[in-house]
Parts: C-alpha cells; sequence; structure tokens
C-alpha cells in the first residue's frame, strides 16, 4: 500500500467571506435576542418569547461555526496525519442541536404553556413587541441576503452550500424570516380576536419549523462525520482515469472519504498487467497517484492496493460494487 499526499486546497478568501457572514448574523441575532426577549416579558407574548430562545440558539451556533472556521484549517499532525477538516462537521452538529434545545424544545413549551393558561393581554406591549419582530424581520431578511449573496459568489447552491458553516448561516436565516412572520401572524389575530390559541400555535409552528431545520443540519453533518463518500462525478471520473491505464487489468474496488470541505482520501485497489517488474510498479503507481491528484483537486491523500487477486473474486463486494461505503 502506497499513499502520496495533495497540497490541501487552501481558500482563505472563501474563509474570510464567511467569517463575515457569520459574523454579520451573529451580530444581528445577539441585539435581536435582546429586544425580543424585553418585548416578549412585558407583553407576556409566547410567540415573542419563541423567537427569543430562536435568535439565543443562533447566536450560540454562529459562535460554533466561528470555532469550525478556525480549527478545521490547522494543519495535520501526527495525531491526526489526516487533518482536521471534520471539525466544520463536528461544530455544525452541535449547532444543530442547539437549534432543536434551545430553540425547538422552548418553543413547543411557550406553545403547550400558552395554551393551558393562557395569555395575559397588554396590547400596548404587543405593538412594541410586532415592532420588534418588525426590526428582525429587516435585519434577518439582510443577513439572509448577504448569506445568499456569498453563495451565489461561491458557484451557487450546489456549491456554495458545500461549505457546512455557510449552510447553516442560511438555514438559520431563512428560518429565522418565516418565524418572525409567523410569530407576526400569530400576534396579530391574538390582538384582533382576543384568542390567544393563534399565537400559541404560531409558538407550536415555529418549533415544528425549528425541529426540522435541525433534523436536515444534523443528518448532513452526521453523514460527513461518520465518513460520507467523495461526490460521485469525481470518484467516475478517478474510476474511468484508472481504467484507462494501459498497466491496470482491472480495478477491484475504489473507496473515497470526504476528510474536510476540500480534501478526501482516495484508496484503489488494483490489479496490474503480469510482466511487470517492481521498478516499474512504483513507477507506475506514481504517475497514477499524481494525475489522479491533477484530475481531482480534492484528492489530498492517495492510496494504491495493487494486488493479485482477480476482478472476479472482487466482483461481488461491497467496495467493488460501489455499495455501502464503496464510491
Amino acid at each position: 500500500m502506497s499513499s502520496t499526499p495533495n497540497s490541501t486546497p487552501e481558500t482563505p478568501k472563501a474563509d474570510r467571506r464567511t467569517r463575515v457572514t457569520v459574523l454579520v448574523a451573529l451580530a444581528a441575532n445577539l441585539v435581536i435576542a435582546v429586544a425580543k426577549a424585553v418585548g416578549g416579558v412585558l407583553a407576556h407574548s409566547p410567540a415573542l418569547l419563541s423567537e427569543a430562545a430562536h435568535s439565543v440558539a443562533d447566536s450560540m451556533n454562529e459562535i460554533f461555526l466561528l470555532a469550525a472556521l478556525r480549527r478545521s484549517r490547522r494543519p495535520a499532525d501526527a495525531r491526526h496525519p489526516f487533518g482536521y477538516g471534520k471539525e466544520r462537521f463536528f461544530w455544525s452538529l452541535l449547532a444543530a442541536v442547539g437549534i432543536f434545545v434551545m430553540g425547538g424544545c422552548f418553543s413547543f413549551f411557550q406553545g403547550v404553556e400558552a395554551l393551558r393558561g393562557g395569555s395575559e393581554e397588554k396590547f400596548s406591549g404587543y405593538v412594541a413587541g410586532m415592532v420588534v419582530l418588525g426590526v428582525a424581520f429587516v435585519a434577518e431578511g439582510l443577513s439572509l441576503v448577504r448569506a445568499l449573496y456569498q453563495v451565489r459568489g461561491q458557484g451557487g447552491v450546489a456549491n456554495g452550500l458545500r461549505d457546512p458553516a455557510l449552510r447553516t448561516v442560511v438555514a438559520e436565516d431563512a428560518t429565522a424570516v418565516l418565524g418572525v412572520t409567523l410569530a407576526l401572524a400569530g400576534m396579530a389575530l391574538h390582538m384582533v380576536t382576543g384568542q390567544v390559541v393563534w399565537e400559541a400555535s404560531a409558538s407550536l409552528a415555529i418549533g415544528v419549523l425549528l425541529v426540522y431545520v435541525a433534523y436536515r443540519l444534523g443528518r448532513d453533518a452526521r453523514d460527513q462525520l461518520i465518513g460520507e463518500a467523495a461526490d460521485p462525478e469525481a470518484a467516475g471520473r478517478i474510476r474511468a482515469l484508472l481504467a484507462a491505464q494501459p498497466e491496470i487489468d482491472s480495478v477491484e474496488a475504489l473507496f473515497t472519504m470526504k476528510t474536510g470541505l476540500e480534501t478526501a482520501l482516495v484508496a484503489a485497489r488494483v490489479d496490474l498487467v503480469p510482466g511487470l517488474d517492481s521498478e516499474d510498479v512504483e513507477e507506475v503507481a506514481v504517475r497514477i497517484k499524481r494525475s489522479i491528484a491533477r484530475t481531482v483537486a480534492e484528492a489530498d491523500q492517495i492510496f494504491l492496493d495493487v494486488t493479485e487477486r482477480s476482478a472476479r473474486e472482487a466482483q461481488g463486494s461491497p467496495a467493488a460494487t460501489g455499495e455501502r461505503g464503496g464510491a
């Protein structure tokens, strides 16, 4: 088994843009969280308090994402020979947990409590609360526009949302805009009808929204943490490149795994044509690994295993067929 490290694709400019986007979202959420909390207490509004919890959760998550941006760029060392790229996925998972616990669960609690005990009506407080939500809508909308602008600048949805930090910010801001809209609708209907069920329903709807977003973000982070395969298109290019080499008789298995946002491990088991001596094998291996590195920029670590086992013996294995971890 042999390997070759490719130079890690550095994107300091992209990281700086993402950091600015996260800082903008953090500043907006901190100010809005305080305003929502004060307005919610004064108005005794469950929907507004749910939105305050939502903003607090988002603020904590932005801190997690800043940690992810800083720690994921540390170079590989003896303890972590494949680098720290997966730090991005770990902190994104914590952000999803934060949305679920601090945002979703508290929103459910506020909605249920409002249905059980009613809500004290202070319409003057409600007017102030709705003003707070209006300001929050504008601030969250501007933060969302900033995040979407960066997504567009990084190649659109398919490429820009590969970064879990940026993906989390977009999800949080979009959820915040929708959550503020639900809270405004619930408060307005409560004021018009005098029925707290409208505002309680808005709080419960915000809870459902946050739990769903947390689930989607957590699922993506989980897949990446446990060893998600590289992009199928990249794996296909690697397999085609290997199959095209005259010295390779068959490609028995190909494994890929994301080790970071822009890095991946590639391991291939190949059967060479008969008649090659040890020097030829080494020269072929080096040339093939260099070709893979040029063809697929994210191939950071490349391993080739030259085996005498026939392709027919490996044909039914999960790795060879691309099932359950094989690319």
